[in-house]
């Protein structure tokens, strides 16, 4: 299952349920928190609402500092994480596609579904706008194969890539998150003056 439970105590079913579990818990949170709405979703990118920002910041934050004290504490081996390996110019237009689609839809992929379980028409849409995307590429797939394998740079991170400690970066990556909290802040107050 994951890293605090040793192989061998979990079968591969308890993992398939506790994975199942861990989904809906994580599904009701995002609708708990309101993040079924296109409104606030779209709100980080119109200036009047950075609760999206804000959790998803301070998850990455507490998650990485989370997982290199359990790194310090023997209780994972961070050089056994897996790594997403990096194809440079698929996921420079494959961010800009998504950007783009959560702009003007007002969601992203995960908190589409989430919004359709609770019934909202405009998800459904989004959702199968979604579908006839996965479906244009793969059916397309021939034509894209050379954009979507090529510039790879293999499975690096940010300590790879500009050879900085982690601490380092861990350390910045939390400044600019508290920045970023501090600016979003200052342009939600000014938004509100102007339009409300």
């Amino acid at each position: 299952m994951g890293p605090l439970i040793p192989n061998g105590i979990l079968t591969n079913e308890w993992n398939i349920i506790i994975a199942v579990l861990i989904g809906l818990a994580f599904g009701f949170i995002l609708e708990a928190s309101g993040f079924s709405s296109s409104r606030k979703l779209a709100g980080v990118f119109y200036g009047y609402d950075f609760a999206v920002l804000k959790v998803f910041f301070t998850a990455a934050v507490v998650s990485v500092i989370g997982l290199y004290y359990m790194d310090y504490l023997g209780w994972v081996d961070i050089s056994m994480l897996y790594v997403h390996p990096t194809y440079l110019w698929a996921a420079i237009i494959g961010g800009a596609i998504m950007g783009v689609g959560f702009v003007a839809g007002g969601f992203c992929p995960g908190t589409s579904l989430c919004a359709v379980a609770i019934g909202k028409l405009d998800a459904w849409v989004y959702v199968f706008g979604i579908m006839v995307g996965v479906f244009i590429f793969s059916e397309a797939y021939g034509v894209f194969e050379g954009l979507y394998n090529g510039s790879f740079l293999g499975n690096i991170t940010l300590v790879d890539s500009f050879d900085i400690p982690a601490n380092y970066i861990i350390f910045g990556v939390t400044l600019i998150a508290l920045v970023a909290f501090f600016v979003s802040d200052i342009v939600r107050k000014r938004i509100k003056k102007v339009f409300y």
